[in-house]
């Protein structure tokens, strides 16, 4: 069975976020939600989530699953918020705890916050399957832009967070902590092994020079084909090599440290303070 897929794109951060239908039920699940964040006023906002839940409601839809492909660095997750309005189970891969113990030090978060991934309904393996109603959901481990990312292929479809782009744009960065080009291009090989007609689901879209507009869904086959990093049958080392030199010259992203701070909370925010107010630390010369 093949999914219906719904895309919501977030024009601040560029984030596509995905709903996941079972043809023969309400069922679905939701990939990759975004909570609006303003970085000048600490401000949070639920307009881009509100938009899937006026869906959710308008068509009668059950959701099971809010499923993060990764630790998002540009985006806060709005997971908490839909889980309470809509339901459905937290799940991300197991190697949170690393990505939790990589980042609890840098935000020198202390001993209250858990480093095991207890903040999250579920954690997956690679090869574990789920469902959503009818469908069946493979997860796999798919690491490289971060120890935890995850692509959960459904039918024909593959959700696949920012592991791939679309051909014209490429493949993730590997320089965050815990990131390795050399895992990159061995995940990308998982999911290029997938059959032909596969769709491919990506996690961003920033439009190509050339393309006018966005774009969020591919095939295997125009991947292996026609990815600018990584199609033509590239090798392991002319990959490596492309990925290393072209991170060393990337910004980092404009909301990592808030976002970091909460998707490895499951979306939730920090304990208040002493006062009630809730801080998000920013570390000085630390990333």
């Amino acid at each position: 069975m093949n999914p219906e897929v719904t895309a919501f794109f977030d024009d601040a951060t560029n984030t596509v976020s995905f709903l996941i239908k079972d043809p023969d039920s309400p069922a679905c699940a939701i990939v990759d939600s975004v909570l609006d964040f303003n970085y000048s006023t600490g401000h949070t906002d639920t307009k881009s989530a509100d938009k899937i839940v006026a869906y959710v409601h308008d068509h009668g839809l059950s959701v099971e699953w809010l499923l993060e492909s990764h630790v998002h660095a540009d985006h806060l997750s709005a997971a908490p918020y839909l889980q309470e309005r809509l339901g459905g189970k937290i799940g991300i891969g197991a190697n949170i705890s690393i990505v939790q113990n990589t980042f609890g030090k840098v935000f020198n978060e202390g001993t209250a916050f858990q480093r095991d991934g207890s903040q999250f309904d579920q954690l997956f393996q690679e090869g574990d399957r789920i469902s959503i109603g009818n469908l069946e959901v493979e997860v796999l481990h798919t690491p490289g832009h971060t120890p935890a990312c995850m692509t959960y292929v459904v039918g024909d479809a593959a959700f696949v967070g920012d592991t791939l782009f679309m051909p014209d744009f490429g493949t993730a960065r590997c320089d965050f902590p815990g990131g390795s080009a050399d895992d990159l291009y061995a995940s990308i090989q998982k999911i290029l092994s997938l059959p032909d007609e596969t769709r491919i689901f990506v996690g961003h879209d920033y439009k190509a020079p050339g393309r006018d507009k966005f774009a969020w869904e591919t095939t295997v086959a125009e991947e292996k084909q026609s990815n600018v990093h990584i199609g033509g049958g590239k090798d392991a080392k002319t990959f490596v090599e492309m990925r290393q030199k072209r991170d060393s010259e990337l910004d980092l992203p404009k909301l990592i440290v808030p976002s970091i701070q909460v998707n490895m909370r499951a979306g939730h925010m920090p304990e208040p303070d002493s006062n009630g107010q809730v801080y998000l630390k920013v570390p000085v010369n630390a990333l």
